[in-house]
């Protein structure tokens, strides 16, 4: 497969009032096109700080990182970013809220009715075309989080960055949103970097989970490869021993070997 994002031993270290903070060592990693990844470790292990860094919203104290052979020196739009918080204006309907990323990226070099048709087909991607004209105080949480993934997908990025984008939600909608997720990544065959702390999660949605190991200084400790067939079912998948073996790794990793964060940071 085509390697499309390369992380070459990045170094994040903070400069704090308490001195200085080492976040991650020597991270080495390299995402093909079209695969979908997530970063799983315990609170505090740098997940987000280095979603982070592929965003291009912070830059690393040491090592490089690449998209499409070239260097990430801030955000693009190749890149769009979903946060754990939908991050809406609330005082914009939904699909001005997609519009605006839309014409941010796009106005420059298309007609307002192509910018519109985009909006239009992001939102139906995610099925809200029925609530386009809403504004976000009158919608569910879950459907919040939608247009975020709606307004993310319309820039047309070829990396989706998520971090934590189910977090908040209750596990009925959480599974709605998880299924949704993958139906849409089949269709757009975008590449996906997302962090999460839900086992079942990164086992269901990922082609690879890296597991961090505890930090300060974490580093990535092992990489599990997902070998299930797609497109996945997660009731189906409640009986597949592959299935269960994967999520055993995942949890012997983070609750065996990374077990003690106070012990490992002494």
């Amino acid at each position: 497969m085509e390697k499309f994002i390369e992380i070459q031993k990045a170094e994040m270290v903070f400069n704090t009032k308490k001195g200085k903070f080492h976040a991650l060592r020597d991270i080495n990693l390299t995402v093909a096109k079209g695969e979908f990844v997530t970063l799983i470790g315990h609170s505090g292990c740098g997940k987000s700080t280095l979603l982070n860094l592929i965003a291009g919203l912070t830059k690393p104290s040491e090592g490089a990182l690449l998209c499409a052979n070239r260097e990430i020196a801030g955000p693009g739009p190749e890149r769009a970013v979903v946060f754990q918080n939908h991050s809406l204006l609330p005082w914009l309907t939904c699909f001005e809220n997609i519009y605006l990323g839309v014409e941010r990226v796009f106005g420059s070099t298309e007609s307002k009715a192509k910018l519109k048709e985009r909006t239009t087909a992001a939102l139906g991607l995610v099925g809200l075309a029925h609530a386009s004209g809403k504004r976000p105080h009158e919608i569910s949480g879950g459907m919040k989080q939608r247009v975020g993934i709606a307004r993310a997908l319309a820039m047309e990025p070829k990396v989706l960055l998520m971090d934590e984008p189910f977090g908040a939600l209750d596990a009925l909608t959480r599974a709605h949103l998880q299924d949704e997720l993958l139906k849409i990544v089949a269709k757009t065959n975008s590449t996906v970097v997302m962090v999460t702390h839900d086992v079942d999660e990164a086992v269901l949605l990922s082609d690879r989970i890296v597991m961090l190991t505890n930090g300060p200084a974490a580093t990535i400790g092992e990489i599990v490869e997902v070998k299930l067939a797609k497109p996945r079912d997660r009731v189906t998948l409640a009986q597949d021993p592959d299935y269960a073996r994967y999520r055993s790794a995942v949890l012997d990793f983070l609750y065996r070997k990374q077990a003690h964060p106070a012990q490992e940071a002494a």
